[in-house]
């Protein structure tokens, strides 16, 4: 592999060795979990509540992927679609736990376990749960070939765009420990030439895949929704009002009664109005929001 000339590398000097090895701090805000092997690294089940569906999930991205999907399952009339909601600390190692790794052995949220079944159906990668609750319950993924081809079109590009948007741009504009320009330029022109692929797409439909809200919606609106609004701060940098088309998509998106609540489910930041952080009941809505529940001094009714 060619290094370039050391002198000019970061730090100045420094070569790739023949062999990485796990000696060095990889820094940043997710340093104290991060590590390059997998399993368990302690014994301890994970909660199951009354509901059919028991999901271990964050409200990152893509744990809201899967909150929005079942709340619009339930407004669709889909008592199945029940669910329980456990908050995953992933800062706190939460995902490492022997119970979490047995759903997913990929310690990443959110992971879903269908308790309709004996024994439960376990289910990881939000894309793969969106497709399974989608394809049970039969709501939106059309059902023709040429629609639900272009749902899946545009449901694996999400999947695959969503590392240069988070663990790329977010991490290196947000989350790094130092600011390194050449990542931050080489994730922000991949960043923004997704929005740019999005924006022409959303120019020709109304929604991502056609003219019908689907998966697709759901799981490209939770990482470029947020992008648009909210993410990394870093929306001027990336001139998001570029976008016309997208911003539009996203405000249609956003104003869906389902997807505002599943948005607030195991959300741990930002106004606690806001945060549901675990969800039990429809009724949490209106009784356990964290407002409410600092409110009580902690408890949850």
């Amino acid at each position: 592999m060619a290094n370039g000339d050391p002198a000019d590398n970061f730090p100045a000097g420094y070569v790739p060795p023949a062999v990485w090895t796990w000696d060095q701090p990889s820094g940043g805000a997710f340093a104290n979990i991060n590590r390059p092997i997998s399993g368990a690294t302690q014994d301890k089940a994970v909660p199951v509540g009354k509901h059919p569906m028991q999901l271990y999930s964050l409200g990152t991205p893509n744990g809201v992927k899967v909150t929005i999907m079942l709340e619009e399952l339930l407004a669709k009339g889909h008592s199945g679609a029940e669910y329980d909601a456990w908050l995953i600390n992933i800062g706190q190692g939460d995902q490492f736990s022997s119970g979490f790794v047995d759903i997913n052995p990929n310690s990443k949220i959110p992971a879903l376990a269908d308790h309709s079944f004996d024994p439960p159906v376990h289910v990881f990668e939000s894309g793969s749960i969106v497709l399974y609750l989608a394809e049970k319950f039969g709501e939106f993924l059309p059902t023709d070939l040429r629609g639900r081809t272009a749902v899946m079109n545009w449901l694996m590009w999400q999947m695959g765009s969503a590392p240069y948007l988070g663990g790329g741009f977010g991490h290196f504009y947000a989350y790094a420990p130092i600011k390194i320009e050449y990542a931050i330029n080489r994730f922000a022109m991949e960043t923004k030439r997704l929005l740019h692929v999005l924006d022409t797409q959303l120019g020709k439909s109304e929604y991502v895949a056609g003219n019908e809200y689907t998966i697709a919606d759901i799981a490209n609106f939770t990482w470029y929704g947020s992008v648009m609004r909210e993410a990394y701060n870093g929306q001027e940098f990336l001139s998001v009002h570029e976008y016309a088309n997208v911003a539009r998509w996203v405000d249609l998106i956003g104003a869906r009664p389902a997807v505002q609540r599943g948005r607030m489910v195991n959300r741990s930041f930002g106004d606690p109005a806001s945060q549901l952080r675990e969800r039990h009941d429809a009724s949490d809505f209106d009784l356990n929001t964290q407002d409410k529940v600092d409110a009580r001094g902690g408890s949850r009714v």
